[in-house]
């Protein structure tokens, strides 16, 4: 039976890979990448480097174009589940045509598969089809959150104090109830400003563990969120693109 694995490769720095991801790297026959167009040819490059620097083994790598989705849909849950319907095509079309009977595809997955990632949920669509028949594997990775404490000499909560991984959509509606330390993912929008001057401090990270990584952090007042958004805005005109995260922090009341 074909075989998969989604492989976590970490926040970005290849030295984030584990043993257990570099064992199954040499286990793949076929590698798919999903191209994001040219503002990301960098995330694609990422995985060329990994492959060859890790890889001793023959094998393919098959890129795909990943489907564009509304940025600003009027309807954010639908918009999102039209996009994985058309990204469910696009894994199923690449096991079934390029995976011979017996051969092993990985996808690689920044981060960690499990965390604010699409990759696990599509395999699982694939297969509920009843298309194409297979077996597959999930390796954990370091995580952007990882990373971004590991960097800034912080611990992802307090002593015994709840911690909560959010979005900046759900951020905005304001801090979630009883965490005193919140992880936010997935923010174009700069949501920590509305937490200005209220005693919060905010450990702040872009491109984490890249040549191009950025670092701010200290007691969030209106100049420090001020310079996170400018450059955060600078890092993105530069790049085409910027994957960044944060840790909220409220002092122990």
């Amino acid at each position: 039976m074909r075989k998969l694995y989604a492989i976590g490769i970490g926040a970005g720095d290849p030295e984030h890979l584990t043993v257990q991801a570099i064992d199954r790297l040499n286990r793949v026959d076929v590698f798919f990448v999903l191209d994001k167009g040219s503002a990301k040819a960098d995330l694609v490059q990422l995985r060329q480097d990994i492959l060859a620097r890790f890889v001793t083994r023959p094998h393919r790598v098959v890129t795909a174009t990943d489907p564009s989705r509304d940025r600003t849909p009027t309807d954010y849950r639908a918009a999102v589940a039209d996009w994985h319907e058309l990204r469910a095509d696009v894994y199923e079309r690449l096991i079934r045509d390029e995976l011979g009977p017996d051969d092993t595809g990985a996808f690689l997955v920044w981060g960690d598969p499990s965390l604010y990632d699409s990759t696990i949920a599509l395999i699982e669509a694939v297969l509920a089809r009843g298309n194409v028949a297979f077996d597959y594997e999930v390796i954990p990775g370091v995580s952007s959150i990882s990373a971004l404490v590991a960097r800034h000499r912080t611990t992802m909560n307090q002593i015994g104090r709840a911690v909560q991984l959010t979005t900046g959509r759900r951020l905005a509606a304001g801090w979630p109830a009883d965490a005193d330390d919140v992880f936010v993912l997935l923010d174009a929008h700069t949501t920590f400003d509305q937490f200005a001057d209220q005693g919060i401090h905010i450990y702040w990270g872009a491109y984490v563990g890249t040549p191009d990584e950025i670092l701010l952090s200290g007691p969030l007042d209106s100049a420090l969120a001020a310079r996170i958004s400018s450059v955060r805005a600078e890092a993105r005109e530069k790049h085409g693109w910027i994957m960044d995260t944060y840790l909220l922090r409220r002092p122990q009341r």
